[in-house]
């Protein structure tokens, strides 16, 4: 009975559905994390009579076939990348994004990866790093007897001397874009990968045309809504319990076969 095979398909597709909503309650409180949307598309179909055929030879046309469908698969899992609210920190080596842009980042590798969360902060070189040591690109470095950092809306740092009136202007940060931002693998750790999917990265000034500006001393919260999670949870959870009654049903209804049988 292709009814089980059909039904254990939606069961799994709502588990990997749960997964995903899982992970994304999960990360709530997780500095710029992108919530996370199962996608799902049919599976193949059995043609028992194809529509648009003559019913028999030389007769009338079929308006309508016969097409059993086999279940549904999981088509893809995408990062939903808009904006996160922002949350103010005080702390002048917190950036965040407002707009489209992703910070770049030294990879173990040399290679350059990318991250919209801003938490940033000096190692014992005095060099911009992210919370797991990992160089901004361009590399900024700032002196140890600097009194003040600021970073304005266009990425440029600057740092104030005791002293000094003047500011000392320590270099520009500079951001990248992507034609399609829901093709960046995710690594772990904040961190999105450049892949063929999304393009090669455009790199340009924050707040040039189509680039987002920066405020410093604030950080972009997870783009999770609660709410939404909770209400898609619930419906996860009923589809998969309506799921598991068709494969009750069909397999009662096989059962009163086979009884009848003997």
């Amino acid at each position: 009975m292709k009814a089980l095979a059909i039904a254990a398909t939606g069961m799994n597709a709502q588990q990997t559905n749960l997964e995903v909503i899982a992970n994304n309650i999960a990360n709530i409180n997780t500095t710029g994390y992108k919530r996370a949307r199962a996608e799902f598309s049919d599976l193949l179909y059995q043609v028992d009579r194809a529509p648009g055929v003559p019913n028999r030879a030389n007769a009338s046309i079929v308006p309508e076939g016969v097409s059993i469908g086999l279940g549904v698969k999981t088509a893809a899992v995408r990062n939903v990348h808009i904006q996160g609210p922002l949350t103010s920190t005080g702390n002048n080596f917190d950036l965040a994004l407002v707009g489209k842009g992703w910070f770049q980042i030294e990879g173990s590798d040399g290679g350059t990866l990318y991250t919209r969360a801003g938490a940033f902060n000096t190692n014992g070189e005095g060099q911009l790093v992210t919370l797991d040591g990992a160089a901004v690109i361009p590399a900024i470095n700032v002196p140890s007897d600097a009194v003040e950092i600021i970073v304005n809306k266009t990425g440029q740092v600057f740092a104030r001397f005791e002293d000094a009136a003047a500011l000392q202007e320590l270099g520009q940060l500079q951001i990248a874009n992507f034609a399609n931002e829901a093709g960046l693998a995710p690594l772990g750790e904040n961190l999105f990968q450049e892949t063929p999917a999304s393009g090669q990265a455009i790199t340009g000034v924050p707040g040039d045309p189509g680039f987002a500006t920066i405020e410093q001393g604030h950080l972009e919260s997870s783009n999770v809504d609660p709410v939404k999670e909770i209400t898609e949870l619930i419906s996860a959870q009923r589809a998969y319990e309506m799921n598991s009654k068709v494969i009750q049903a069909a397999d009662e209804m096989a059962s009163t076969v086979s009884k009848n049988l003997r």
